[in-house]
């Protein structure tokens, strides 16, 4: 994450179901479903304003020290989280092991 996001907030809206960041007035966010166990991140979106600078991984890197500080396992359902765990392999310890797509991680 690059260091101008390192001290920005991440917020659980649990109203609207999402993690969010705000970055110079724009809201990025992750739309997540929780259950005891579990919480599956569904979808990310970033600003216009704010894609390519960094906000996008800022979001997912911040959404995932959440989840493993909560204990809970994840369900990466959403393709831009999928990928970065993809790339970042250390982040497979905190995915369900029975998510239908594990193996591919």
């Amino acid at each position: 994450m690059k260091p101008e996001f390192e001290n920005i907030a991440l917020t659980n809206n649990e109203t609207l179901h999402r993690f969010e960041i705000l970055v110079n007035g724009y809201t990025a966010f992750i739309e997540y479903r929780e259950t005891t166990h579990k919480i599956a991140l569904l979808h990310t979106e970033v600003p216009a304003e704010l894609q390519g600078g960094g906000a996008g991984t800022a979001i997912v890197e911040k959404t995932l020290n959440y989840i493993q500080a909560s204990g809970k396992k994840l369900q990466p359902f959403c393709p831009f989280v999928f990928a970065y765990i993809k790339r970042h392999p250390e982040w497979k310890a905190i995915v369900d092991e029975s998510f239908a797509a594990y193996d591919k991680l």
